[in-house]
């Protein structure tokens, strides 16, 4: 019986292997989903911007398309720029062993994007932790309260740039 499951997950991650697409089939196969995607060149990831209002339907496809299927959200978290927030999100295809990096630009004023949490189950906690942190709003989550901060903190955003801290004095 354990030999027919390796031999079986053997065929299996050799077969997601050569299903696998190369980072310009991917680049293309992501334009096809969103012609509006913009690529940052460089790095070891592949990385684009999307517009907020879109991100939802995008996610959707990433993670339903069977040759992408991005089923791991790895990592979600927000960059303060001082004139805007950047939502960051990493995505894998455990199957096809992609790594993507998604981004979308945040008016600083109205944070806010759609939540991703029905999609990616991890992304309930992380979402709550940004939206403590940096005050953005994921519009339709289903539990968003502070996760990391004591009661008194809801919204003073102690990792946005215009945040001081009285203690420590420190102006960025």
């Amino acid at each position: 019986m354990y030999k027919q499951q390796t031999l079986s997950f053997k065929l299996k991650t050799l077969n997601s292997k050569l299903l696998s697409l190369s980072n310009e089939e991917l680049k293309q196969e992501l334009l096809n989903l969103h012609p509006s995607l913009i690529f940052e060149e460089g790095g070891d990831w592949m990385n684009m911007f999307i517009d907020p209002l879109k991100w939802l339907s995008f996610a959707k496809q990433l993670r339903a398309k069977e040759n992408l299927f991005f089923d791991y959200l790895f990592c979600l978290t927000c960059v303060d720029w001082k004139t805007h927030l950047t939502m960051v999100y990493h995505l894998s295809s455990l199957r096809y062993h992609h790594n993507i990096v998604v981004k979308s630009k945040l008016n600083r004023e109205n944070a806010q994007i759609e939540t991703v949490c029905r999609i990616w189950k991890t992304a309930e906690f992380h979402e709550r932790e940004v939206f403590e942190l940096f005050g953005v709003n994921f519009l339709n989550h289903p539990d968003l309260r502070l996760l990391i901060l004591p009661e008194g903190w809801e919204g003073k955003f102690p990792l946005r740039k215009d945040f001081e801290d009285p203690v420590n004095m420190i102006k960025l």
